[in-house]
């Protein structure tokens, strides 16, 4: 039997990167997971992938109407939620100068309003002693140039990562962040060219104190940690950066 054998866990944002490595994990462990995505085309590659105990579902983090629908969905399939984790985000780089109200917008969108209106959507769902996890970034703590407006959001996830946990905390719900720094995730290659992401990446690299970046799996061990056995932890961000946010 595995670890999380019976546990239900949603993972909005699941059908690639950080969602779909930790949704991997999970599946391997006994747990069923709901993972939503924009994509039906990665969500059927990421069924695939997960098996039987993953439910895939077509959603948008932007959209309220999509995240009411997701709701009466994951209540329908589950009941009551053991484990949600609000990874649902995108990138955007763009000089301060040169960043468009459009690219705010979108912005704030997904990264902040989706995720706010995630958790207040399905927190009746939650489990006495459930965990949330909410996705930060790195960004949020360094001055990281071409990233001001995606920097700017993701420090309001920080914020609501303290504010859900303080009101959440009567029911028994622990919510708390997991702050990637420089992850192999595949994000890059879908905001820029090829070439451009290579050499993004190799900078990080040579960049960071490991000297590498990180993996999708190795965020996933992270989020599980802090969805199921933190359990005297709230309000939290739990860096894993490879040290480039601490040294």
């Amino acid at each position: 039997m595995g670890k999380y054998e019976g546990k239900h866990v949603v993972i909005v944002g699941g059908s690639s990167g950080l969602g779909l490595a930790t949704a991997q994990l999970l599946v391997a462990e006994g747990a069923r997971v709901l993972i939503t995505g924009r994509n039906q085309a990665a969500l059927d590659s990421a069924r695939g992938r997960l098996g039987e105990s993953a439910i895939p579902v077509r959603s948008d983090a932007a959209s309220l109407q999509d995240i009411e629908a997701l709701a009466d969905r994951v209540k329908a399939e589950f009941g009551t939620v053991d484990a949600l984790f609000a990874n649902a985000g995108v990138n955007g780089f763009a000089p301060f100068e040169a960043t468009s109200e459009e690219l705010f917008d979108q912005l704030v969108a997904i990264n902040v309003k989706g995720i706010y209106f995630t958790v207040q959507k399905l927190a009746p769902l939650l489990a006495e002693d459930s965990g949330v996890v909410l996705t930060t970034s790195v960004a949020n703590v360094l001055g990281l140039p071409m990233l001001s407006a995606y920097a700017a959001g993701k420090a309001a996830v920080r914020s609501m990562t303290r504010s859900l946990a303080r009101e959440l905390l009567p029911r028994k719900i622990r919510v708390n962040a997991v702050s990637p720094g420089p992850i192999d995730s595949g994000i890059l290659e879908k905001s820029m060219p090829k070439d451009a992401a290579e050499q993004t990446k190799a900078q990080m690299a040579a960049d960071n104190p490991m000297l590498r970046l990180g993996t999708s799996a190795e965020v996933a061990r992270a989020v599980v940690f802090l969805a199921f056995d933190a359990t005297y932890t709230t309000g939290a961000e739990l860096a894993v950066d490879g040290g480039g946010s601490q040294l």
